[in-house]
Order: structure tokens, then sequence, then C-alpha cells
């Protein structure tokens, strides 16, 4: 069986949908096969990752979201025999998943805040934890909803881990800080400044930058003068690692923060994007994580406060830790591609499947 994914990654989108799509075809490679990931742009980092999995990159001429992107995308499908489309990205609305389907295809459609006006795919996945069921009330009958933290897409570097289990320090002095796969507003160099003021002895900084971050000439210079030592890292593929090595995270709240949360690496969350609100929110709402609001409100004095006062705070990273854990059991790529499967079955396609909504 054959799988054709559709998503992009830019400086202006991140890297994200791209990182969680390969979390899916990681899993269906395992058992299937090969996918195929269709993309508008080339998003070097990014293909170059996918080319060391072994996964097939093809790029489209038409404008992404497009009519004539949905046309294209189904014809490669068709060509390529795929059982699948997974589609992610807030460029597809409701015209493109109609467009998909119109050819017969079967659709999975990744979601994260019910963008679509209506929703024609047959599977809807969002993976937050803070998926509601009233935004997908626009729906075909058949459409089935795969909602929630359960689902949450991680990929193959996570799955070894398992079964690990966190000792929480009783001071926090290793800060990991990852702030997305492109951060245009440079945050990060914010981030930096404010771990300067910590007034803490031994602090270890570890700071991810995506490999479309065009501001790493100035984080360069802002580690170097650091009073603390601060390695950066680019295009990483060994994010577990460092999420054992940390003992805190200053983090964005895209799907980093369900990769944090298998981890049960305590974290502060700072909202780069309007999607990544509800998710900060309600994480920070369940005591998962502390919200730090959204970025451009954040000032350097309140970001070293909070820093501080999490790092000294044994207990509630501890609470946090055993929190974050039961949120994510790192199986929900094995259960999408699962519910994939079943839905082709022959048995499958000869009935019509009842609504499914699973948290």
């Amino acid at each position: 069986m054959k799988l054709l994914i559709r998503v992009d990654g830019s400086i202006k989108i991140g890297s994200g949908h791209v990182m969680r799509c390969l979390a899916i075809a990681q899993a269906w490679q395992d058992s299937q096969g090969k996918p195929m990931f269709v993309m508008a742009h080339p998003a070097s980092p990014l293909e170059e990752r996918l080319k060391l999995e072994d996964m097939a990159v093809i790029h489209l001429a038409a404008e992404p979201g497009s009519l004539a992107d949905a046309q294209e995308t189904a014809a490669l499908a068709a060509q390529y025999e795929a059982s699948w489309v997974v589609v992610d990205g807030y460029q597809f609305g409701s015209d493109y998943q109609k467009a998909i389907k119109a050819f017969g295809l079967r659709l999975l459609f990744i979601d994260d805040y019910g963008h679509a006006d209506h929703y024609y795919a047959d599977i809807v996945l969002n993976q937050n934890i803070s998926a509601d069921e009233q935004w997908y009330q626009h729906r075909e009958a058949n459409t089935q909803l795969l909602l929630g933290a359960r689902y949450a897409l991680l990929r193959r570097e996570f799955w070894q881990w398992r079964d690990w289990q966190r000792t929480v320090s009783p001071i926090a002095k290793k800060v990991l800080v990852t702030l997305g796969g492109s951060d245009p507003d440079n945050v990060t160099l914010k981030v930096i400044q404010a771990l300067q003021l910590v007034e803490q002895e031994e602090l270890e900084i570890v700071v991810v930058v995506g490999g479309s971050n065009p501001h790493y000439a100035s984080l360069d210079i802002a580690a170097q003068d650091s009073r603390f030592p601060i390695c950066l890292e680019r295009n990483v593929t060994n994010m577990p690692e460092l999420m054992v090595w940390a003992d805190v995270a200053i983090s964005a709240g895209g799907s980093t923060c369900w990769e944090l949360a298998f981890m049960g690496l305590p974290s502060l969350l700072i909202i780069i994007a309007e999607n990544q609100r509800t998710i900060v929110e309600q994480l920070a709402a369940l005591k998962c994580a502390m919200n730090l609001g959204w970025h451009d409100l954040l000032n350097v004095d309140s970001l070293t406060s909070s820093v501080q006062s999490l790092s000294l705070t044994q207990s509630a990273r501890f609470a946090m830790k055993a929190l974050l854990q039961q949120a994510v059991d790192g199986l929900g790529s094995d259960r999408v591609v699962t519910h994939l499967l079943e839905c082709s079955s022959p048995l499958a396609a000869q009935t019509n499947p009842p609504l499914k909504v699973q948290q």
C-alpha cells in the first residue's frame, strides 16, 4: 500500500507540518513501504531530512492550496496508486479537500483549530490536547475524527524512549531552547538575553536553531558573548537526547509540546502564532507547563523571573513531569497508521463506517 503526503515548509510556514507528517511517514514506512512527499517549493533542510529517511520528494508548480494544486496532487496520487493522501497545512481548505475527494481518493486531513469551512476528508486528525469536536460540526456524514494527544505524532527517534523515566533535579541547571523551525521574529534572541540575567551558577544552555531560521549569525554572536555556556544546534536529528539532557525547556507552543510531554520535560511555553494559543493555554490550565504568553508582549525581565522560579522549584517540575507523561504515550503515529489500514480493508470499503470521535 502506498501513501502520498501533501505538505509544505518554509520560513513563513515553519517546519512543524513537515515534521509531524514525517512521523506518520515513518510509521507507514515500517509496515507498508516508502511514502511520497509532495511539496510546492523547495525547502532544502527539510528535504535533506526527508531524503535521509529514504522518503521520495516531488515538487509542484501550482500555487499552494489552489485548485490547480489539488488537481496536480490528485493526479500524482492516481499515478502513484496511493491508498491514502495526507494533507497538512492552513493553506488547504474546504475546496481543496472537495477536489481531492472528487478524484475518488481516500483523504486524511491534519488540522489544528478547525480552520476549514467544511470537512470533506475521510478522516480529520487533530493531535492537540485542545482539540474540540465542535470545530468540526460542518463535515460529511462519514468523516471520522481522531482527536486529542492520544494521536500525538512523534517521529521514530522518540520511539526508543517509551519506557524511560526522568529524574527531576533539585535545581534545574540545564536549559533547552527550541522555538520552531524558522522563528522569523527572532524570539530566540530575546530568550538568550533573558537567560543572561538568571541569578544562578553553572547554568548550561542548548539552543536548537531550525533549518529555516534566518537569524543564525545574531544568535551565534549572542552565544559567544554569553556569561553562561551556550551551544547552538542546527538541523537537529537527536532531539530526544537533548530533552533527556535538559532539566527545563523554553519552547514555542507548536508540535514540539507533544515531544516535550512524552519526554516529561517541564517547560515554559511562548505563543509564536495564533494556532498555538489554545494549546499553550490548555497545557497551562492543566498545570502541565507555564504559559509565558505572546512573544511580542513578553519582556526580558518577566522571562528571567519565570525561568528562575521554575528552576528553583523542584516540586513544580516533578508535578509537571508526571502530568505530561500521562498525556502522551508515544504511540500516536502507530494508531493513526493502524486506523488508515483498517479503513483501507475490503470490508471497510463495502460499508459506510460510523462516525468515530476518539479522544
